[in-house]
């Protein structure tokens, strides 16, 4: 599958939120805790959540989707083993290994897929799992767990606030027997919603004060209807194409909560927003200005949030800089960009003052934008999902057409893309292999 996109075209009017990927997978797996059936609301219809539906599926869910409310029901597990070809799609399976291991002892996932952007190893999992009474063993393909003694709870400290690892530890700890405190949690706003539907389950989970969640295990979690968040990221993957554009776009559903570090970063662009009743209002601006920027954890700036922007400083007469300090290999796509015309290069060296985790370590994390450069159209192929997104505004704001192969990795996380930017006056048509 592919797109051909025509350059040169400004975005106007207004596009809806889908709910958050990085929730609706999620909360798919919390229903497995309950053999009560579960509904989301606002539920996106997208490749993510389609592997994550065929996963369930395999384990004994009864799925139905009418229109963005999904209803989801586990009465019995039928299988603990979930099979690799299904599901190494993604990296939610991994998740799944709590759930597993409350209702039936014992569990077996494949190994993680998803996007390649670093190593992204499992050892905070493993480690959250073995302190929660686990028995963790990799077999080929596959991880085994076993749970002889029931979940128990404990104190888990994370080495870094690892977003997936939080989550394990949560869905893990809600039916452990006692108690279970996290130290230097995730506290993205996915997983806050994730906490808002436990509670609704019946599970007890408190917030400290310091990075800490502290959960008393419950015996026994029920049904619930919950909506999911509206996608931050979608937020700013289309604040960035309004911006680039030259346009203005109003996204219905946006969260100010949620992105207040990206309005920051609008704000010091040169770009301007406005935060509405039932959205944000993203403009573009005759002069764009330079920036620095450095991903780190929730509240700061998303690592998910530095592609899109990359685009825009592509735009700005000015030297920028873009510091991922979350995962260690997520520049690979800059070279997409250059061979469209940018000049951008990366380097291994933390900015003065900026010392990460990566520092000394040889990894290429840090970009260098040197900009105005103008972009040409070109033809690209996918490199994983968010890099998708690059492709995608660089090639509205280029000269001449562009041709985007592999677009069933933008699928996984952007509901009908094409559809959505074609109503916001994009020249973009879906073009299927022959």
């Amino acid at each position: 599958m592919k797109f051909i996109v025509k350059g040169g075209c400004k975005l106007e009017g207004e596009v809806t939120l889908s709910g958050a990927k990085n929730a609706a997978t999620k909360m798919m797996i919390a229903s497995l805790l309950t053999d009560e059936e579960c509904f989301l609301e606002n539920f996106p219809r997208i490749g993510d959540t389609e592997i994550t539906a065929d996963l369930c599926k395999a384990i004994g869910s009864k799925i139905d989707l009418f229109g963005s409310r999904l209803s989801i029901h586990t009465p019995k597990i039928i299988t603990s083993k979930i099979e690799q070809a299904r599901t190494r799609r993604n990296r939610i399976p991994i998740l799944a290994l709590g759930p597993l291991l409350a209702r039936a002892g014992e569990a077996e996932v494949p190994v993680l897929g998803g996007d390649k952007i670093g190593s992204r190893p499992v050892d905070q999992h493993v480690k959250v799992l073995e302190l929660l009474g686990v028995e963790v063993s990799v077999t080929g393909e596959s991880y085994r767990a076993k749970a002889p003694n029931g979940l128990i709870g404990t104190k888990i400290e994370l080495d870094f606030p690892s977003v997936g690892a939080t989550e394990n530890a949560i869905l893990s700890g809600v039916l452990a027997k006692g108690k279970t405190t996290i130290y230097n949690a995730a506290l993205e706003p996915e997983i806050m919603d994730l906490v808002k539907m436990l509670q609704k389950m019946g599970a007890i989970i408190e917030l400290g004060a310091k990075r800490d969640f502290h959960i008393e295990g419950v015996k026994k979690l029920k049904g619930v209807t919950h909506r999911i968040l509206p996608d931050r990221n979608e937020a700013v993957s289309f604040a960035c194409l309004a911006i680039a554009t030259g346009g203005k776009v109003l996204v219905k559903g946006a969260i100010q909560d949620h992105l207040i570090t990206f309005l920051n970063t609008v704000r010091k662009l040169g770009a301007e927003y406005e935060v509405l009743s039932d959205g944000i209002v993203f403009s573009g601006a005759e002069k764009l200005l330079p920036i620095h920027v450095q991903t780190v954890f929730h509240p700061g700036f998303m690592t998910d949030w530095q592609q899109p922007l990359m685009v825009l400083l592509t735009q700005v007469d000015g030297t920028s800089i873009i510091h991922e300090t979350v995962y260690e290999d997520r520049l690979g796509y800059t070279s997409d960009l250059n061979a469209m015309g940018a000049d951008i290069s990366v380097s291994d060296i933390c900015p003065p003052q900026e010392s990460c985790r990566y520092s000394g370590k040889g990894f290429r994390h840090v970009a260098t934008v040197r900009g105005y450069t103008p972009l040409s159209g070109t033809n690209v192929t996918v490199r994983d999902l968010r890099a998708g997104m690059v492709n995608i505004i660089a090639a509205l704001i280029a000269k001449g057409d562009s041709v985007i192969d592999g677009v069933e990795e933008i699928d996984r996380g952007y509901e009908s893309i094409d559809l959505r930017l074609h109503q916001l006056g994009a020249d973009i048509t879906r073009v299927a292999e022959k």
